[in-house]
């Protein structure tokens, strides 16, 4: 092995006030006592659930449970968007010492189909009846014994259905029939029991299920809530899939830190949401980074004469401050007092546009450009970017106080890493999975020695940060023999205004080329600007040379300090998006490569003749 890194602290675990997930979380909420613990907005306005009526919620839904007859290692479904109902659900499986298997919206039918059958799930929480609709042909022929539904009226004429509702109801009375129940349901859950089965995106393959425990959970969410400044004062904004490892964690740091938390009501509806909650911490995927930064190019870019020039001014005034502010160099008072007119013209006003309290956001997910890093931490919005799988939690993240562009920060408590000699980060913890459900084979793969294998490449630099490369499986050999990372130059290419989807493919070939979706309304900004007149279907557009030299020279521009190997001197433009349901991406939104390669053959190989 290469080399390695700890933190080196006590190990947060043994310092546990409880023993299961919810047992931690339902008492840190109850300790902070807020009034708006749980916030959703319907109708046009937000609603509050306070601490007290989110922690009895917990308790009748689990008593409402074990009515049911749903037993401790009983496997639960839960298909639904974010909501309150969500998380309430979520912490009364649990409470049974019962197991969570959360779905997401976006999955494939095929998918749930295999995954309640690979589970073995005896129950589903249901949102939705359009959701209900759409999972009728699996229900159909794979039958459960309970569908619960979040709305009432969903339930009515349902075979085996029942609403939320009225399981509350049971619930509560449940509880009067049986003074202490949940509690004696609650202290029964140990540490080592099996919290949740979280399928795996599934890039290659059928999805596995990752088997996480409740000491997974809680050591994970008391490390990080010793690593990173959250505050009982802190509002934050859900926005990804809880049923994602990332929001998951970070929902039960929120709630354990006694947090505010507002859901989203929809990805489509954040920035109206920031406006709104002014949230003070928020986790977010680049994806949501880029659109923002699009949204004011693209506004900045719309302006005329001086407001444009002031505007074009700023962002290269604020590029470079931020890139010396993070690299901790001398900063000229001319560059000083340059940020300061920039940050009064421009970048108060990006401040206003995400709610104007934002102390940082935690990325995960995927690579951010430096650019982009350096643009927010120009606008006092610092991105701490951070590392994580399903199979091991959050492992790291950079602090307000030390952070690095580029890096994943460093490990939280208790948490090792280390690189094996081919590059593969390798993570060893208590946050660490304990296998892959019904799969011994595929587990003793990727744990070996305490070791959870990662599949990620990557170093440790001297000051201890972690910097992640790409994935093993992802880089490709050109014919020269020379390594591509393609996570790398696509996190780059996603800076130009005309990018809203890539993929970078080359393997087996001279030069990478790349695969892009464009954005259409500044592609078509460019072509007036430049005199041209454009077709207005997508699919001609996508071929018009006009169109294809403009976003190539961006490209190119981009590209133009990269090693000369991996410079893109080609670009095709897609007329359709990548979507979950046209099979291009996984839920989580990561790029199925296999399949972009197969369905895009065609064109790849035009250009390379």
């Amino acid at each position: 092995m290469a080399s390695a890194t700890k933190a080196k602290t006590k190990d947060s675990a043994g310092s546990t006030e409880a023993s299961s997930v919810p047992g931690l979380i339902l008492a840190a909420v109850l300790r902070h006592n807020k009034e708006d613990a749980l916030n959703h907005r319907s109708e046009g306005k937000w609603h509050n659930i306070p601490a007290a009526t989110f922690v009895e919620r917990v308790k009748t839904v689990a008593l409402g449970l074990a009515g049911l007859g749903i037993r401790p290692g009983d496997r639960v479904a839960l298909l639904s968007e974010n909501r309150p109902e969500w998380s309430i659900a979520d912490l009364a499986i649990l409470s049974l010492g019962a197991i969570n298997v959360p779905i997401y919206t976006t999955q494939a039918l095929e998918q749930v189909d295999y995954i309640l059958s690979d589970s073995g799930a005896r129950a589903i929480f249901i949102s939705t009846r359009r959701i209900y609709k759409h999972l009728l042909p699996v229900l159909a022929k794979r039958p459960l014994e309970r569908l619960i539904f979040f709305e009432p009226e969903v339930a009515e004429d349902i075979e085996h259905g029942i609403s939320l509702q009225q399981l509350e109801q049971n619930g509560n009375e449940l509880a009067q029939q049986r003074p202490g129940a949940f509690e004696a349901y609650l202290h029964a859950v140990r540490p080592e029991d099996l919290a949740t089965i979280i399928y795996t995106s599934g890039t290659t393959g059928e999805p596995k299920g990752v088997m996480l425990t409740h000491n997974n959970f809680m050591s994970n969410v008391q490390s990080i809530a010793k690593g990173l400044p959250i505050v009982a004062t802190d509002t934050a904004l859900s926005v990804l899939p809880l049923s994602h490892i990332f929001e998951r964690d970070g929902f039960y740091v929120f709630c354990y830190c006694g947090v505010s938390v507002y859901y989203a009501a929809s990805f489509d509806q954040v920035g109206e949401n920031l406006r709104e909650v002014a949230p003070t911490v928020m986790t977010a995927v680049p994806r949501l980074f880029e659109k923002v930064y699009h949204r004011i190019i693209k506004k900045g870019m719309s302006e005329k004469g001086v407001k444009k020039s002031i505007f074009l001014s700023s962002l290269e005034v604020g590029q470079k401050y931020g890139e010396l502010k993070d690299k901790r160099k001398w900063i000229l008072p001319a560059l000083a007092v340059k940020q300061k007119f920039a940050d009064k013209l421009v970048f108060s006003k990006w401040r206003a546009g995400v709610g104007g309290r934002l102390r940082y956001f935690v990325s995960g997910g995927a690579p951010l450009s430096p650019a982009l890093s350096y643009s927010y931490l120009a606008a006092g919005i610092p991105i701490l970017q951070g590392y994580g799988a399903t199979e091991t939690c959050i492992v790291s993240a950079n602090r307000p106080g030390n952070n690095h562009v580029g890096s994943v920060g460093i490990p939280f408590d208790g948490i090792e890493i280390k690189i094996a000699q081919d590059g593969e980060i390798l993570v060893r913890g208590p946050n660490v999975m304990r296998g892959y459900y019904g799969q011994p084979e595929a587990t003793a793969e990727v744990l070996k020695d305490g070791w959870f294998y990662t599949g990620d490449v990557g170093y440790i630099a001297k000051n201890g940060h972690l910097y992640i490369t790409d994935r093993k499986k992802d880089l490709f050999k050109l014919s020269n023999g020379k390594y591509v990372a393609p996570q790398l130059i696509e996190s780059l290419l996603k800076e130009s205004e005309f990018v809203s989807q890539v993929v970078v493919v080359g393997a087996g070939r001279k030069q990478p080329v790349a695969l892009i979706v464009p954005d259409w309304e500044s592609l078509n900004h460019a072509l007036a600007e430049a005199g041209e007149k454009a077709p207005k279907d997508h699919t001609e557009l996508s071929k018009f040379p006009p169109a294809i030299k403009i976003v190539q020279q961006d490209i190119s521009r981009l590209t133009s300090q990269l090693v000369d190997y991996e410079r893109i001197r080609k670009v095709a433009l897609l007329p359709n998006e990548f979507t979950i349901d046209g099979g291009e991406l996984t839920p989580t939104l990561k790029v199925k490569r296999k399949v972009i390669d197969d369905r895009y053959g065609d064109l790849i190989e035009d250009l390379y003749s």
